[in-house]
């Protein structure tokens, strides 16, 4: 089997949200420090669109999505801090932390579904 990028993909998404955690992290501790601006990363579909990869359909059975493409990472920069023109709000910081939760949430279901089929695959000599 070729072609499997989901782990790769959920992989460098959590290391996203780990920077991200971070940024937020570092809002929050430095929210009573005068002149301090609040800063963010660039969103991870707009990192994966720098790298011009879109989702291929692999056999006439798969479900074709032009415009919808699922590109994979491969350079290895890291994400971009963006400075925000506004200073630190803790009820954003807080809904951005709560986001940062939810998607890693998500990706760890996604990839626990994922390891699920594919064990059940092998087992059932597929």
């Amino acid at each position: 089997m070729t072609g499997v990028y989901l782990f790769d993909l959920a992989s460098r998404h959590g290391s996203y949200l780990s920077v991200r955690q971070a940024a937020i992290a570092g809002n929050v501790a430095n929210a009573n420090t005068q002149g301090y601006q609040a800063r963010d990363v660039a969103p991870f579909a707009q990192v994966l669109a720098r790298t011009g990869t879109d989702m291929a359909q692999t056999a006439q059975a798969h479900l074709a999505a032009p415009g919808l493409g699922v590109p994979v990472r491969t350079d290895k920069t890291g994400w971009d801090v963006i400075e925000t023109s506004s200073s630190v709000s803790l009820e954003q910081e807080m809904l951005k932390a709560a986001e940062v939760s939810r998607q890693h949430n998500l990706d760890v279901g996604i990839v626990r579904s994922f390891d699920r089929m594919l064990k059940l695959a092998v087992r059932s000599g597929s």
